[in-house]
Order: structure tokens, then C-alpha cells, then sequence
């Protein structure tokens, strides 16, 4: 499943991200706020636009706003 099939409040973990489809300063800017393989996150809440763009993520103790474009190139697993 693609990060951005998760619903609110849904736990996952990254298991991998394609960075090939995403630009090479977007792949850094995500490393750097610790989205990447391993990674645990929570969906706090969607955008209310028509494609629920962005998504809003808690990783640790930090809130980031993320693409729908940038989510359906990350595999989670749920977690319960």
C-alpha cells in the first residue's frame, strides 16, 4: 500500500521509497525531516481539496506537510 491510501490517524512504517520519482532536492529535503525507509508515521489529517492534497504527518514529535504526488512513491506497512 502507498502512504497515501492511509487514513487519518493511521500508524505505518516506510518500507521503501522510489526516488526516482521524486526530484533530487525533494528525495533530500525528505531525508532530512527522517521520511525514508524505516521510518515510523502517522496520518494526523488530509487536505480538503479535491485530491486531499497535503497530507499532513507526524514523524516523532514533528508535523510536515507532504504531496500526494510524494506519498504515492512511499510503501507502508500499518501498524496497529
Amino acid at each position: 500500500m502507498t502512504l497515501d491510501a492511509l487514513s487519518p490517524r493511521s500508524r505505518a512504517r516506510i518500507t521503501a521509497v522510489d526516488w526516482s520519482l521524486l526530484a533530487a532536492d525533494e528525495g533530500k529535503r525528505l531525508r532530512a525531516l527522517g521520511i525514508e525507509e524505516g521510518a515510523e508515521v502517522t496520518v494526523a489529517h488530509r487536505g480538503v481539496f479535491a485530491g486531499k492534497d497535503p497530507i499532513a504527518l507526524t514523524v516523532g514529535r514533528m508535523t510536515i506537510a507532504l504531496r500526494r504526488a510524494h506519498a504515492l512513491a512511499m510503501q507502508v506497512e500499518e501498524l496497529a
